[in-house]
Parts: C-alpha cells; sequence; structure tokens
C-alpha cells in the first residue's frame, strides 16, 4: 500500500523537487520513523551517499532497531548490501549498482532494484544523463535477482502533479510475470491514487504529500480499504505485541485517523461512536502497528495493552482467560509488583527469587543443566518449562518483557552471516 518515505541530508529529514531544490526540512527522523513503522516497511534514503557527498550511517543505524525499513543511497557492492541486511534492514535499494553480478551476492527476496524513469527511459546520475534503455527491458534482465523493483517516475516527481498510474499498471503486470512486486514513486498527491495503485498491486513510496499534508498515512490506508457492511464500518482484530487475539471491534475513517495521530486504540463504537479505549476504565491501549489483511476487508491493530486486559469481564482477552508463556509473564508482572509494594504473599516462591539474584543464578544454572541431560520427551517437555519459569523471572527482575526477547530473535533471522556457534572452552 503506501510506503512512508524518509530522505536524509545533514542527519535530517528533508524533501527535494526533482531531486535537486530542498522544499522542506522535516527534521529528525527518530520521531517520524516511529509513527511511519505504525503503518508498515519506511524507505530510509540517504540522499548524501547517494550524491557522493557525505553519509548518514550513523544516524541510519539509529532508526534501524525503531521500525522496519528499506535502506537506500550508496550502496554500490554487495558487500555493503550484505552490511547494512545484517545490521537490521528488512530490505536494501539498489540503483546503478543493480548489476546482475551484485545482485547475485544478496539474497533475492530482500534486495530492491531502483530504476529512475523519464517517458519510459531510464536516467542516471541525479536524473541528468540517460541511458537509452528502457524500464521494461531492464526489468526483464534484473527479474531474476530481486524481490521488487521500486520505479521512479522522474517527470513527477516532487512535483505533486499526479502519478501516471497507466504506466504503473503496464509496468506491474510485468513484475508479477517476474514474481517481482513494484513499489512506484512521484507525484503522489491524493490517498484515491494510493489505493488504485493498491488495487492493481502496487505499493506507492509517498514523501511530499504526506510532508505537506496533502495526504494522511491513515487516510491512504483506508482508502485501499473495504467492506460490505451497510455502515461502512471494518472489523478490526485487536492482538497484543506477541499475536495473541483479545477482541473484535470496528473502525472508521475517523477512529483510524485519531488512532494513528494519537498512537492509541480507538474506535469506532457503534453505540457510542469514537471510542478510546480505556478512557474510563483505565485499560488504556498503546498503538504499536497497523495491518490490513490480503483482501483488504479487515484491520489487525497490534497494542501494548495495560491493567487486566482488553475485556470488560477483567480478563486478557474478550475469548477468555488465556494460557501459555504470555500468561505467566502476566503472573509475574502481578507479583513483581506486589512484591515492590510489599502487598503480595509472603510465601511467593517467585517473589524470592525476584529479591535473590544468586538463588535465581543458581537455580538457571541447575535447570538448564538437568534440561540438556534429559532424553525423554515427557522430561525434556518438563524440565524445559522448569527454565521458561527460571528465564522470565530472570527478565522481570531486570524489566525486559517477553516481546523484548522475541524482537531480538526476529533481528537476528535478518542476519546473513552465522557465527560457527561452537561450544565455549
Amino acid at each position: 500500500m503506501i510506503i512512508n518515505s524518509i530522505d536524509l541530508m545533514n542527519q535530517q529529514t528533508v524533501q527535494l523537487r526533482q531531486g535537486r531544490e530542498k522544499v522542506l526540512d522535516a527534521g529528525d527522523p527518530r520521531p517520524i520513523l516511529e509513527r511511519f513503522n505504525m503503518l508498515g516497511e519506511v524507505a530510509v534514503i540517504d540522499l548524501d551517499a547517494a550524491m557522493g557527498r557525505g553519509s548518514n550511517a550513523d544516524i541510519v543505524r539509529d532508526l534501524l532497531p525503531l521500525g522496519r525499513c528499506r535502506i537506500g543511497g550508496g550502496i554500490r557492492t554487495a558487500e555493503s548490501a550484505r552490511r547494512w541486511l545484517d545490521a537490521g534492514a528488512a530490505r536494501v535499494i539498489l540503483g546503478t549498482a543493480a548489476t546482475a553480478e551484485t545482485l547475485s551476492q544478496v539474497p533475492r527476496d530482500r534486495v530492491i532494484a531502483a530504476l529512475d524513469a523519464r517517458d519510459g527511459n531510464i536516467v542516471i546520475e541525479g536524473w541528468t544523463r540517460g541511458t537509452g534503455a528502457k524500464v521494461a527491458e531492464r526489468m526483464r534482465e534484473l527479474g531474476q535477482y530481486v524481490g521488487g523493483f521500486l520505479v521512479t517516475f522522474v517527470e513527477t516527481e516532487g512535483t505533486l502533479s499526479g502519478l501516471p498510474v497507466e504506466r504503473a499498471s503496464e509496468l506491474a503486470e510485468l513484475c508479477r510475470t517476474l514474481g517481482c512486486r513494484l513499489t512506484v514513486a512521484g507525484g503522489v498527491r491524493t490517498p484515491a491514487e494510493v489505493a488504485a495503485l493498491d488495487a492493481i498491486g502496487v505499493d506507492a513510496q509517498v514523501g511530499m504529500a504526506v510532508y505537506t499534508g496533502l495526504i494522511h498515512p491513515a487516510d491512504a490506508l483506508w482508502a485501499c480499504l473495504r467492506t460490505d457492511r451497510a455502515d461502512r464500518l471494518v472489523p478490526t482484530m485487536v492482538c497484543d505485541a506477541r499475536g495473541t487475539a483479545l477482541g473484535l471491534v470496528y473502525s472508521d475513517a475517523e477512529s483510524l485517523r485519531a488512532a494513528y495521530d494519537e498512537q492509541r486504540g480507538i474506535y469506532h463504537s457503534r453505540k457510542r461512536g469514537l471510542w478510546r479505549k480505556g478512557e474510563t476504565s483505565g485499560t488504556t491501549q498503546r498503538l504499536l502497528r497497523i495491518d490490513a489483511d490480503c483482501d483488504r476487508d479487515c484491520l489487525r491493530f497490534t497494542i501494548d495493552q495495560t491493567g487486566a486486559g482488553f475485556c470488560h469481564n477483567g480478563t486478557w482477552s474478550c475469548f477468555g482467560q488465556t494460557g501459555g508463556l504470555g500468561e505467566l509473564e502476566r503472573r509475574l508482572i502481578t507479583t513483581a509488583a506486589q512484591a515492590a509494594a510489599g502487598t503480595g504473599d509472603a510465601a511467593s516462591y517467585t517473589a524470592r527469587l525476584l529479591g535473590d539474584a544468586t538463588l535465581l543464578s543458581a537455580k538457571l544454572k541447575e535447570e538448564a543443566a538437568e534440561l540438556s541431560a534429559e532424553t525423554s520427551r515427557e522430561r525434556v517437555a518438563s524440565e524445559a518449562a522448569d527454565v521458561l519459569y527460571f528465564t522470565l523471572v530472570k527478565l522481570r527482575a531486570h524489566g525486559v518483557n517477553l516481546v523484548d526477547v522475541e524482537r531480538e530473535l526476529d533481528r537476528r533471522a535478518l542476519k546473513l552471516q552465522r557465527r560457527p556457534g561452537d561450544a565455549k572452552p
């Protein structure tokens, strides 16, 4: 759908017209990325590196832990592309360096080839020199090496004059035959244009229109949705940060925009209208992410839930009491809070462990050793449960949540280069 863009010059977020004239300076990219990240991947482009007059690598590395980033600008070798992927980039974008030789050394599904086009012809060197090559020809040459293409329509880029959807449609059809995803940039100015592109399977990379207020990102998402309900509401599944379904609610254009702006769980109540979850009960939600399903007729809100839970019955989920590691973690959080306040069960073993780091360390080592020695299915499960319990207590003692561990595992999964993993002496 919409790929929000952050272009960097001198450590700041900027927007250029026709790649040359700086139109605006939006400041520190960190808060911008945190907001953009709610709607999916964000394109982060180092303009200084692309133009060969410096680098914003340090701030790009700061941005990577904050969201899912497509990194581009100045990536001219397979080695530098792999370094960015190892650093946590979801994908890398290669421009003039996008050759078969270079691309073949990078995982296909994590690389995008950027093609700048004027009237269907590829241009380079800051859009000043034509190559004589056609966009479609280059796509056919590189299609087997990349997971996607970013095509910038130079004649409309930064002008807010509208993007040539018909030409994008032709390229999208070619991408489908190549097994690639197409992203286009250059002139998108309305949510309707984003929706028109989404309908043909194309993502719209948007910069100027968002920064100048012509497009509100939530409005662009809403324009892509469809519903067969008479009231035009869109079913919205609410999930916690670990993916547990908490309940089903509804969204409309107003509530979606408010949720994005306030970064809160805000929905449309069929009885009350705009509904800010927890405004009276105190069980508020911090909005982490919004996703549309593949058919564009349902939303998923990923939220950080406070209080006893989402349901008015006092449970974490409207589907009844949950279990597993998430429920164990919530019990440990309660125990830790009670222990800190001096109101908990004096005989609680968890409270004892939280107050005795030496005992907790010893139990972790003991249970890990017992798990490593077991061979039967039943005993392995039992000993693993012990290890997980003491591990979660250790996390709680240091204020670390289970979702933090899962995010670290997800981050490691992005790495290309692996350590041998041999046992330490």
